[in-house]
């Protein structure tokens, strides 16, 4: 019965994910006069300070990319390269299905053999953003992007022809995601229409989801992890 449930509350999320749009309509003109500064390096990448309360340090990319407007590479949570195709059949820490877990796992009726780790937050080695950038990058864990959201305003921009959201804390500084869609299966929806950041966070309740930022009407909500999505990366600004 849980598994039952289970999908059909995935349905209902992705349906969700897939229905809302951004608040603001694409109406052809480019906003080229943001400012996307950096405010400091480390190890190699360029980071945001927008002041948060917990210090957290937002690299001005995606991981995989070169420019804060550039899509970057598509991840599975949990997985730390690019693949071709993006279901549970190719999934690490899956033997082929939602419901047969081999890590990062709560619930005995979602794990292999039953197993059940309770591991709620990716190891380093299994996060992309260390695995790509080092120590001293990690993926956010969700109260850090739903910090990220409550501490910044955000609006929808189109900069340099691409439509992403831009968050702009109270010190002036801003962040820029861009709508880099999603690789499911072996293809990519939603370029520059909507955008989804994973988390490190596991979802506790349903352990085949993990956390991630939405970006049409940014909220932080549950999703498969199997699904390729994009990377933003932290740091402590200690």
């Amino acid at each position: 019965m849980k598994a039952v449930a289970a999908i059909m509350l995935m349905t209902a999320v992705v349906c969700a994910a897939g229905c809302n749009k951004p608040d603001e309509p694409n109406n052809g003109s480019d906003n080229n006069d943001v400012n996307l500064d950096a405010t400091g390096t480390y190890n190699g990448h360029d980071y945001v300070d927008l002041g948060l309360p917990s210090g957290t340090l937002w690299a001005t990319c995606n991981v995989g990319a070169n420019t804060p407007i550039d899509y970057g590479d598509y991840f599975a949570w949990g997985e730390t390269e690019t693949k071709t195709t993006y279901d549970w059949n190719t999934y690490k820490w899956s033997n082929g299905n939602y419901d047969q877990l081999t890590k990062y796992c709560c619930d005995s009726v979602l794990g292999y053999h039953h197993i059940t780790d309770n591991l709620t937050l990716l190891h380093p080695e299994d996060d992309a953003a260390t695995a790509n950038w080092g120590d001293g990058w990690c993926m956010p864990t969700d109260a850090q992007l739903q910090e990220l959201i409550q501490n910044t305003t955000n609006v929808y921009k189109r900069v340099n022809r691409r439509e992403g959201r831009l968050f702009t804390a109270p010190n002036g500084h801003s962040l820029f995601l861009p709508f880099a869609g999603k690789h499911e299966d072996d293809n990519l929806f939603g370029k520059d229409g909507e955008g989804y950041y994973w988390s490190k966070s596991l979802d506790t309740r349903w352990s085949e989801r993990a956390w991630m930022l939405y970006m049409g009407n940014p909220i932080v909500q549950g999703i498969q992890r199997h699904c390729g999505r994009s990377v933003r990366a932290v740091r402590s600004n200690q």
